[in-house]
């Protein structure tokens, strides 16, 4: 198989499979090395940069897909209805951003952080697909982990974790502060 062929190959499966597909599993099924892989999937992600179409191949960490350009959402909203909005309150945005930068983590772990329990935003994430189940802690009452998703990458516009801002020591004391203020005048 060509290059020109091996391209038309991973654009056939990534529009048939729709969700993210590892690259490992994409190099398995063309018989290629990843690096070739890559090399390939570069290629592609360009032809799609530098022409009109309305789709783009999105990279997620070790994962790619194929995505609708952001600049044609206003006519997929006219045609499909306007989709659910999911807001993020500032409770559910705090505890996604401790469980995207602590991940695998559990409840009770995202609970001690935030001082207050977190059934109610943890359920709402998971309903929003911005997190989900992982696995279970090995230790006493197997408590189940929780970690990021691919939607929580595509929606904040980052393609791996390691993209997300590092926040300095000293923010976090602040932070720290802020909440041990708050929870005292709660009292």
């Amino acid at each position: 198989m060509d290059r020109t062929e091996m391209k038309a190959a991973l654009e056939a499966v990534l529009f048939t499979m729709g969700d993210a597909v590892e690259e490992e599993r994409l190099a398995a099924a063309l018989e290629i090395s990843v690096p070739e892989l890559t090399e390939l999937m570069k290629e592609l992600t360009e032809d799609f940069q530098n022409s009109a179409h309305g789709i783009m191949i999105s990279r997620l960490g070790t994962k790619y897909q194929m995505c609708t350009k952001a600049e044609h959402y206003p006519t997929l909203i006219k045609l499909c209805h306007i989709p659910q909005k999911h807001v993020l309150t500032d409770t559910l945005l705090e505890t996604l951003s401790i469980i995207a930068y602590k991940q695998p983590v559990t409840r009770m772990e995202v609970e001690n952080i935030r001082g207050v329990r977190c059934d109610y935003a943890i359920n709402t994430l998971i309903d929003y697909h911005l997190i989900c189940e992982l696995g279970r802690l090995d230790a006493p009452g197997r408590p189940i982990l929780f970690g990021t998703t691919d939607d929580f990458l595509r929606s904040f516009g980052v393609s791996s974790l390691e993209e997300l801002p590092i926040i300095s020591t000293d923010k976090m004391e602040q932070f720290r502060e802020e909440a041990e203020e708050e929870a005292v005048i709660g009292v």
